[in-house]
């Protein structure tokens, strides 16, 4: 299992990379993946991911806290509006396949809308 979840991890970085080239392939989700799978099977590399000085921060925010800054949730949002809205308005899909897209980008949505912008944090009394 640890060698899948170690492979899992360098796939995931390298389609986290190749997402920061593409701007049609996502970056987050699969460095979210990448630290999932490192923390399973290389704690090495799973360190040396969070210590990353770009995605590091944020990828701890998310594993410690459940956090997504809300200027990716902004970005993130703008970028599927962005590359959802030719084809579901100009394009000649099926009302159903459009339909189930609006749905799953809806779920997806706000899934990322519910999760925290910011670390809160707790009073001591």
């Amino acid at each position: 299992m640890r060698l899948l979840f170690l492979l899992a991890g360098y796939l995931s970085v390298g389609l986290g990379l190749i997402g920061a080239l593409l701007p049609i392939l996502p970056t987050t989700p699969f460095l979210v993946l990448a630290a999932a799978c490192f923390s399973r099977s290389s704690p090495r590399l799973h360190e040396w991911l969070l210590k990353q000085p770009t995605v590091g921060p944020s990828l701890e925010q998310w594993e410690t806290h459940g956090v997504i800054r809300l200027r990716a949730k902004i970005f993130a949002t703008a970028m599927v509006v962005l590359s959802l809205s030719y084809p579901l308005l100009f394009k000649d899909f099926s009302v159903l396949l459009k339909g189930g897209i609006l749905l799953v980008v809806s779920l997806v949505l706000s899934y990322i809308w519910t999760r925290p912008s910011q670390i809160c944090s707790e009073k001591e009394e």
